[in-house]
């Protein structure tokens, strides 16, 4: 069984990214376990609180992301980019330098945005810091969730989208278990 990562970027509790990214939860395969791992609690990366002991919310936070066979990154748009919080996890857990525990962990990327663009400019952006970080990333089909917020129902998700979603789990699992064997 593999272990997924779920990162979500956005920190609001009723956040319509974080709903995304338990429907994507609750389809997932059997052989894909995904597991939340927060971003919340840690403080902003400056390497000088590396010294001498880091964060306990940094080492958490890395020793977490370390566990896992794959991360499903899920994002808001603020302001055409990622918000500063997904950035700062990213930095967090790819530092010191030489001690980078995203490296080769299969991701997915999906962006989410009441706009109609569907968090283009976070989406492309995540992924450029991926690319950096030794992450192999699920190319297509692309996750832009626009206009989300015509997407929810009292029960969740519409069944449509959800079955978009599927779509995309199937694609990233059959990457994942290439990128694998």
């Amino acid at each position: 069984m593999a272990h997924i990562g779920i990162i979500v970027g956005s920190l609001r509790h009723a956040s319509f990214t974080k709903k995304v990214a338990q429907t994507f939860a609750k389809l997932a395969p059997a052989d894909l376990d995904p597991m939340l791992i927060p971003i919340g609690d840690l403080p902003l990366y400056n390497e000088d609180a590396e010294v001498p002991t880091p964060p306990a919310s940094w080492t958490a936070f890395r020793e977490a992301v370390a566990e896992v066979d794959g991360v499903w990154f899920f994002t808001p748009e603020y302001n055409r980019g990622l918000p500063a919080a997904l950035k700062n996890a990213l930095d967090v857990a790819s530092r010191p330098y030489g001690k980078n525990v995203w490296a080769g962990k299969p991701a997915l990327v999906v962006s989410v945005s009441p706009g109609a663009i569907g968090g283009f400019g976070a989406n492309m952006q995540l992924r450029q810091s991926l690319t950096f970080l030794d992450m192999p990333v699920l190319q297509q089909p692309e996750a832009y969730i626009g206009g989300i917020s015509k997407l929810l129902t009292e029960d969740g998700i519409v069944q449509g989208t959800q079955d978009y979603f599927a779509l995309i789990i199937d694609k990233y699992a059959d990457f994942y278990r290439q990128l694998k064997k």
